[in-house]
């Protein structure tokens, strides 16, 4: 028998179209297309908390993992009428039209174009300019180790609680972590940056040889506290994620407590949706954990008058 062209499934009050279900999307674990699909279904309730309202950019592997993604910015002018979109625009002056998914069937939707992984703005549709979200990526350098990267997490956390901010951890799926914020819509995309580089160089103070906020790449040491992840146009993996790798890793929530032992490996499209059903979304309560930017912008304007101060007493 010929295998099915397309399968078709229904999700909040709609049919979604699925096609070539059975394309091999991560060969060497043996996941499909569909295999994908279902991931996302299973667990849709937790990613579109990470996802729902915002711009998307569209990340899209065709041919799979292993292939080659390209990054669509701009909406599929042909799409079902049930698709949102919002306009933004860049620094460049150019605007593109965006995807805004709310519900099952507009992420299934996106997901049969390929998209592996779920990439939205820090923004929701309603207001581009103020985000929402401060995102912390830990990225490790060539060698460094996991332990590394999960103690620089754990004091990620510590600063954060010391400025009133709660943070929520995931795994990134690749190898490292990430750690949102949600805050305020108060302030602009370079007052979050100002307030991650804060942060950054903060943890970096406190531990010289596991972290690192330098930008050269060449000046970096142990794991680099990517503060311009926050930039405006800038977009992350969020919570749920599926990631392109050959074990198709999830980018996971975990529980504070679950930071110092956890082992990235163990979180993948094959055992994700079980701990979801079995646990649920340890990012349930981000957004109502909305935080002030206030006192990490503060530490920016005391590390900035330092900095001064150092400079100037160098050169007198």
């Amino acid at each position: 028998m010929r295998k099915a062209r397309q399968a078709v499934l229904e999700l909040a009050g709609r049919e979604v179209v699925i096609t070539n279900p059975d394309k091999p999307f991560f060969p060497q674990a043996g996941h499909t297309k569909l295999h994908l699909v279902r991931y996302y279904a299973a667990v849709a309730e937790g990613a579109l908390r990470g996802i729902a309202g915002r711009p998307i950019v569209l990340k899209r592997y065709v041919d799979g993992a292993a292939g080659e993604p390209f990054f669509q910015k701009r909406a599929p002018e042909q799409r079902p009428e049930w698709i949102e979109t919002v306009e933004l625009r860049f620094p460049s002056g150019r605007t593109a039209r965006e995807i805004v998914v709310r519900d099952a069937a507009q992420l299934l939707w996106m997901v049969n174009l390929g998209c592996i992984d779920l990439n939205p703005h820090p923004v929701r549709a309603d207001d581009l300019e103020h985000p929402d979200e401060l995102r912390v990526d830990l990225d490790p350098g060539p060698g460094v180790s996991w332990d590394f990267v999960r103690r620089v997490t754990l004091l990620v956390r510590d600063v954060l609680d010391e400025h009133g901010l709660r943070g929520w951890p995931k795994t990134s799926g690749s190898r490292g972590m990430h750690v949102n914020v949600r805050i305020q819509r108060r302030w602009s995309f370079e007052q979050v940056r100002r307030a991650a580089l804060a942060l950054a160089r903060e943890v970096e103070r406190r531990a010289p040889d596991l972290a690192s906020s330098k930008w050269w790449k060449e000046e970096r040491h142990g794991v680099f506290l990517d503060y311009n992840q926050n930039a405006k146009d800038r977009t992350v993996a969020s919570a749920w994620s599926v990631r392109p790798t050959q074990d198709a890793r999830v980018s996971m929530p975990l529980e504070w407590d679950e930071v110092a032992d956890c082992d990235p490996a163990a979180f993948t499209l094959a055992t994700a949706p079980a701990r979801f059903a079995e646990r649920g979304d340890a990012s349930a309560g981000i957004d109502s954990a909305a935080g002030s930017l206030d006192a990490l912008l503060e530490l920016s304007a005391s590390q900035v008058a330092a900095a001064s101060e150092t400079r100037h007493g160098r050169r007198t």
